[in-house]
Parts: C-alpha cells; structure tokens; sequence
C-alpha cells in the first residue's frame, strides 16, 4: 500500500533535502538540443545558465564548483537527468563555458543548493505538471494518513504526481517495502518526498540504502520524527 502523511514547511524543506552538497561528474548538452523542451517545459536555450538534474524540483538554484580549477556558476534546475551512473548534473553549454570544461566534455563537480526556489518555470503556460500517460495506465492508489516511525530511505523529491505514482508502484515491487509519499508545501507549491521503508534503526536503514545505491545513487536516510 502506498501511504501519504501531510507536512507543512513554510520556507525550506527538512535540511536534509536542500543542505546538501553533492560531488560527482557534470556534464553539457550538445549543440544538436538547442530549442528542445525541457522536463519543466522551458525550451533549452545554450547561452542560459540552467540544469538537468535527477531529482531536485525545478526552479531550484544551484551552485556548480569544477574542483579542478575551483571556477564556480550558479544555474536554475528546469530539467532531468543525467541517466549516467556517476553524473550528478547537466550543463547548458554557458555554464559549461563558465567552469571551463567544454574541451573535457566532464569535469569533476560539486553541487550546492542554495535557493530552492518556487519550483515553477519561467515559461508561462507549461505546466510543469504536464507529463505523458499511456491511455490504458490504471493504478490502485489506496491512500491513508499516518505518523511514521523509524528510519527509511529517501529516494528523491518530484513534482510530476503521475511519474511519482508510476515510481511508488516498481520499487514497491522490486523492493518489497512500505512506500511513503511526504507532501511538502513551499510558497504554495506542494512536492512530494518519495520515502521507502519503515526501519527499526539506523543501522537497517544504510543496509538497506547501500542496497539502493547502485540504481540510485543520490538517496539518503531520513528520520521520520524529525520531518
């Protein structure tokens, strides 16, 4: 069963979600992308500063540091992906520029939210909602509130409901444990934390995150009381 538990933050997600730094490999788009629409619905555009990333909501601003010449860019997150195991973000061609990697085609990076944003689009009148459903796709989708206990593993923060219930039902399955889906509202913007299992301790909580890693590697413990 998928279950949902409601909470409210005014300003900022649990530190957990938008403290983070994380460190892996970016890469940029090719020049062949220029005008293609983007996850948000903004049209990529090589001489703006934006992103792709796997899982932080779109708006959210971000600061870019090449660790191998310490050249920073801060740059707005409107799509998703990298699909590449070990690739943290995906680069417009300027802030690629910016870092001074464009000759690489990957620098080693780290990645710093620093304002998340209102998780809305400068293009006005694409939702960024707007996703593509089989004609025949059905889900049960029984829902009930509740005060979780314990520890799970976070996999990652959506806006898309639609994605959000085609995710909770594979790893429901592949993985066997409860899914809890956390609303959380920011300027009036609901997201939702994907959360999946109901762990005793910390400790079974990392065994089972270690398990996740490989399909995803940005996931991270939360504790439930502390939401």
């Amino acid at each position: 069963m998928t279950r949902i538990f409601f909470t409210t933050v005014l300003l900022f997600f649990a530190a957990v979600s938008f403290a983070q730094v994380q460190t892996g490999k970016a890469s940029f788009y090719a020049d062949k992308f220029e005008g293609a629409r983007m996850a948000s619905g903004e049209k990529y555009r090589r001489n703006k500063f934006t992103g792709a990333h796997k899982t932080l909501p779109f708006g959210t601003k971000v600061r870019i540091t090449n660790l191998g010449n310490n050249q920073t860019v801060e740059v707005t997150i409107n799509d998703r992906g990298p699909y590449v195991e070990g690739r943290i973000i995906d680069l417009s061609r300027a802030a690629a520029e910016q870092l001074g990697f464009t000759n690489k085609g990957l620098a080693d990076v780290s990645l710093e939210v620093i304002d998340p944003g209102d998780g809305k689009t400068s293009d006005p009148g694409q939702p960024i909602d707007q996703v593509s459903v089989e004609e025949k796709e059905f889900y049960d989708f029984k829902i009930s509130r509740l005060e979780p206990k314990g520890f799970g593993v976070q996999i990652g923060t959506y806006q898309e409901l639609v994605n959000l219930m085609r995710l909770s039902d594979n790893l429901k399955n592949s993985y066997k444990k409860e899914v809890t889906v956390q609303v959380k509202v920011i300027n009036g913007v609901k997201y939702y934390g994907l959360i999946l299992g109901q762990f005793s301790s910390r400790e079974k909580a990392e065994q089972f995150r270690e398990e996740l890693r490989p399909k995803f590697p940005d996931v991270f413990i939360v504790e439930y009381n502390r939401l």
